[in-house]
């Protein structure tokens, strides 16, 4: 084209700057909307999943007109921004066309002044205008792919933030293909992210290989937060925690958790079979019995047996068809059948009721026997018989010893105690 004309082809020179002026100016409009979008959307579904999941609240309690209002909000702030894309698309479009169409009126006038005309040949004058003709379709459609490739770096942004967090440490080298269970923790401190007061301050404490230590103590005050240490949920700040006589952060990862079995307050169970829950991520190292007996110490065998397909029953996502003493009976089986050398029980029993309580605590009391246990728990009947008792309050060790040392010393550990059986 420019070497047809080079004065009509300066037209293109001089637009050029400001569609892509325009196709800027529009792409920063189409992102922060789309952003806005895909914030208000997920307003929309964060409405809609709580309000389905709280039903049985808001029937209670008489909250449809709050919900609905709650709704009505989200969902309108949800269209708004879907308008203002369409609006700035639809302004996009025409201005992106008058530019298009305002060179292609330039070339015309230039076509006709004499000093140009005198130079130019029809053919020439053809080829030109064809060129800059056959640019408008694809300036057109310039507008309707920068909105949808705004609107899909929108929607990845969440995504993109995820890949850039950092990734757990794993530097170690270490491996043990199984360990004898001995775990010392020594003067360690440790502060979550973005808070300055310690979680944790200086504590110390052993657990001897085969023996049980139980943390007692108010919510908040760190208990929690020492099971999360040792199977390296985080890592600590100063200090150490030690199995067998190695840092944690000397284990490979992978290898340091197989050492571990998890019982947690807040059970997640996945959208499979019964049996694929307990045996989770080893199905195909277990036999049926293996499985089917852990059931059974774990007492989850009185309501299993009364499902359709018993073992092979799918439970729904995170086990929505089991109440939660049963979900609770399914991780201590999962927990059982992994036969780990240490066991940590956050709240294992809290969901069950005093019956089952008993026959599980049995069956758990029977396992210690050769594994280290960490229990974590509230209700101080359950860890009388540890050989160790830690009472925890703001990220210390303020008392230990066993049950009855510790009311023998009518401290903070007998308080605890006279409250809860009201003596």
């Amino acid at each position: 084209m420019f070497w047809n004309s080079w004065q009509l082809s300066l037209v293109l020179i001089v637009v050029a700057p400001v569609v892509a002026f325009a196709i800027s100016f529009v792409s920063k409009r189409f992102r922060k909307i789309s952003r806005n979008m895909q914030t208000a959307m997920g307003h929309v579904t964060s409405s809609a999943e709580q309000m389905l999941k709280g039903h049985k609240v808001v029937l209670s309690y008489g909250g449809q007109e709050v919900e609905r209002k709650r709704f009505d909000k989200v969902s309108n702030s949800m269209r708004q921004q879907t308008m203002k894309l369409v609006s700035a698309q639809s302004i996009a479009d025409p201005v992106i066309q008058m530019i298009a169409s305002l060179a292609l009126f330039a070339v015309l006038f230039l076509a006709s002044v004499d000093s140009i005309r005198a130079e130019l040949t029809p053919g020439t004058f053809t080829v030109v205008f064809s060129a800059m003709f056959g640019l408008m379709r694809p300036l057109k459609a310039l507008t309707s792919v920068t909105s949808e490739f705004q609107r899909g770096m929108a929607a990845c942004q969440t995504l993109f933030g995820l890949m850039d967090l950092e990734t757990e440490r794993d530097n170690g080298k270490y491996e043990a293909d199984r360990v004898n269970g001995e775990v010392e923790v020594k003067d360690v401190t440790f502060t979550y992210q973005g808070k300055e007061k310690p979680a944790l301050s200086h504590v110390s404490f052993s657990i001897p290989q085969g023996k049980t230590v139980a943390l007692v103590g108010r919510s908040g005050s760190g208990k929690s937060t020492i099971a999360n240490l040792f199977t390296r949920f985080y890592d600590v700040d100063s200090g150490s925690i030690c199995l067998d006589g190695h840092d944690v952060r000397d284990y490979k990862l992978s290898n340091l958790r197989r050492h571990f079995a998890l019982v947690s307050q807040n059970v997640h169970l996945f959208n499979d079979t019964i049996a694929n829950n307990i045996a989770y991520a080893a199905e195909g190292e277990y036999t049926r019995e293996q499985i089917e007996q852990a059931a059974r110490q774990a007492h989850a065998m009185e309501f299993i047996e009364n499902m359709p397909q018993g073992l092979d029953t799918v439970i729904g996502e995170n086990g929505t068809s089991l109440s939660g003493g049963q979900r609770q009976r399914v991780a201590i089986a999962r927990a059982l059948l992994r036969d780990a050398p240490v066991l940590i029980l956050d709240e294992a029993t809290s969901a069950l009721d005093t019956e089952s309580e008993r026959a599980i605590q049995a069956a758990l009391d029977e396992l210690q026997k050769n594994k280290t246990v960490l229990v974590i728990a509230h209700r101080l009947s359950t860890i009388e018989q540890a050989d160790e008792i830690l009472v925890v309050d703001e990220g210390e060790i303020i008392e230990r010893g066993r049950h009855a040392d510790l009311l023998a010393q009518d401290g903070a550990y007998a308080q605890l105690h006279r409250i809860q059986f009201g003596e």
